[in-house]
């Protein structure tokens, strides 16, 4: 009996070891799985943080210095703006002289499937914020012509532009979303403006899209000339409109 009664005590403190002992594996646990947690939530704060910080200076809202007065310094002409055949987002060919002619141009290359933060999407995103700024100054905007010219022909049709294009211009602004029938006509006007461009080919030699380029936006006065070309780290909205100012100014 004294036995026994030896048995269920022990049985007894065995159960409480055992069940104090998975108590503490239980605490060791949620512990470590918070500390995962953590580290895993600090690592996305920090993918989070370097990606803004290699985001382009188009993406913020300021610029982050103070820019000059439109009209007190000069923007020298480059060259001439190079022509060539397009086809308009609506099926309408037509030349991009005719459609630069008496407006300050703003053009960019660009093509609808580019995944480049800091390439296409930075260039149409800066376009938009100039439409958005100036909604207030329609006079202002209505001597203004955006282009964004695709790349790609294969892929870019008009119909394909047009869905690019069809939520960015709802103000009244003239932006005009471009291709070409095929490379023969694309080729000579990226020349025309110095416009690297690097193309994938199948195995076979078929054409593949567009593997990179070199972003560039081309402000274009009344006369079709070549004032400034804007890279990835100067291109801002703000910027861009002080120029626009700027050219007015001469004219006036």
């Amino acid at each position: 009996m004294i036995k026994l009664r030896l048995t269920y005590v022990s049985l007894f403190y065995l159960y409480k070891i055992m069940k104090y002992f998975l108590q503490i594996i239980i605490i060791v646990i949620l512990i470590t799985n918070s500390v995962i947690a953590s580290d895993e939530l600090e690592k996305e704060r920090g993918l989070i943080k370097d990606e803004r910080n290699n985001l382009a200076i188009g993406w913020r809202d300021n610029l982050g210095y103070d820019l000059p007065l439109p009209g007190t310094y000069d923007l020298y002409s480059i060259r001439k703006a190079g022509d060539g055949e397009i086809i308009e987002e609506n099926g309408n060919n037509n030349s991009l002289h005719n459609l630069m002619d008496g407006k300050i141009t703003l053009m960019s290359f660009i093509y609808s499937n580019c995944t480049d933060t800091n390439g296409c999407p930075l260039a149409t995103s800066v376009f938009f914020k100039i439409q958005e700024k100036l909604k207030k100054n329609p006079k202002m905007l209505s001597k203004i012509k955006m282009i964004s010219l695709s790349f790609d022909p294969f892929y870019d049709t008009p119909e394909i532009m047009r869905l690019y294009g069809k939520d960015l211009s709802y103000i009244k602004a003239d932006w005009g979303f471009l291709t070409t029938k095929s490379l023969a006509n694309l080729e000579p006007i990226l020349e025309s403006y110095d416009q690297p461009v690097i193309r994938k080919y199948n195995d076979d030699g078929s054409y593949a899209g567009v593997e990179s380029h070199l972003l560039r936006v081309f402000l274009i006065d009344d006369k079709k000339l070549i004032r400034n070309v804007y890279n990835v780290d100067f291109l801002h909205p703000d910027l861009l409109i002080n120029d626009i100012k700027t050219l007015l100014l001469e004219n006036e």
